[in-house]
């Protein structure tokens, strides 16, 4: 009888492996197309404040199966408070059900770098008006790092493209990750993001506790697209006040984004992300509907980019193989 084994891949093998943006938003665009077909699982994911009224944590856990690639998936994330980075921390752990075998446990953070950004492609893809020419980012961490390089890949229409950051080392691994991808444009840094939001055709906000005036849908130009990326820096309004409204996940909205909810506690959506990518829903009612999309992280899509990753590592002798249950 075959001993199980996982290998173990660290943030550091992860960084070996090139995964190209294009690649990354078609194998997260399949984990949602898998889903909408029912082939797919993925409950919502679970969230626990810890109750210790002085220490600002929160734990999460998400489970999930991915048909494309016969994985299922349990990730797992510890947050000891909102502004540290040092304290957070999140694996990803793969199973084949076509053998019944533990495949991989790695970093979850490398594959969020990379699945959220993927994603918020995908959201701008389908839900910006077409002649959409213009975009502001909102945010330097990593869950950001990654969004305009992705973005301007998916959408090579794109010409103009702003940033906003408080964080000198984010603002500039975010100004370097850009140029490294598309040097042909130009990045321009922003201190109104009011302004540069009224000015914008697609708004990205992925901003924790910030340093900016929350994004309102009311600042967008008709026909503007905002995409929250469950951050802290969009106002509770946000979704009452769209035209049009979507979410990854209505089930995860109602956890992670309990602050749109009305004074009825209901915060209500016209679609999920899901059947607009499969053409069953539409992304907008009208070309000036204002669109508001909140953009939670599905194990859905981790499960397809820790995947590839983990499988282009083994191939390359990367990592460790650790029998736990020897």
């Amino acid at each position: 009888m075959e001993r199980p084994e996982l290998h173990v891949l660290t943030r550091s093998d992860l960084a070996q492996v090139e995964m190209p943006p294009t690649e990354v938003i078609e194998a997260v665009r399949q984990g949602y197309l898998a889903l909408d077909r029912g082939d797919s699982s993925c409950p919502a994911k679970l969230m626990m404040p810890l109750p210790v009224q002085e220490r600002d944590a929160v734990s999460f856990s998400m489970l999930g199966y991915d048909s494309p690639s016969q994985h299922l998936g349990f990730k797992t994330s510890y947050r000891q408070g909102n502004d540290n980075r040092d304290h957070y921390w999140t694996t990803l752990s793969l199973y084949d059900d076509t053998t019944g075998m533990p495949f991989a446990l790695l970093d979850g953070d490398t594959v969020g770098a990379m699945r959220t950004p993927a994603t918020t492609a995908l959201i701008a893809q389908a839900c910006a008006k077409p002649d959409a020419r213009s975009v502001l980012m909102i945010g330097t961490g990593v869950q950001g790092l990654n969004t305009l390089p992705y973005l301007a890949s998916a959408l090579p229409h794109l010409e103009k493209f702003r940033l906003f950051g408080t964080h000198p080392t984010g603002l500039k691994d975010s100004v370097d990750r850009f140029a490294a991808h598309h040097p042909q444009h130009e990045l321009e840094l922003v201190d109104d993001v009011a302004a540069a939001a009224r000015e914008s055709d697609i708004v990205i906000a992925a901003s924790g506790r910030a340093a900016h005036p929350k994004v309102e849908t009311t600042w967008l130009k008709p026909g503007g697209l905002l995409i929250s990326v469950a951050s802290k820096g969009v106002a509770s309004t946000a979704l009452a006040d769209a035209d049009y409204a979507l979410a990854t996940s209505e089930g995860q909205l109602g956890i992670t984004g309990s602050r749109f909810s009305t004074e009825d506690g209901r915060a209500v959506i016209d679609t999920e992300l899901p059947p607009v990518l499969a053409g069953r829903a539409p992304a907008r009612r009208g070309a000036e509907d204002r669109v508001f999309a909140f953009s939670s992280g599905m194990i859905i899509t981790d499960i397809p980019v820790g995947h590839a990753l983990a499988t282009r590592a083994v191939a390359a002798g990367l990592g460790q193989r650790v029998a736990l249950w020897s």
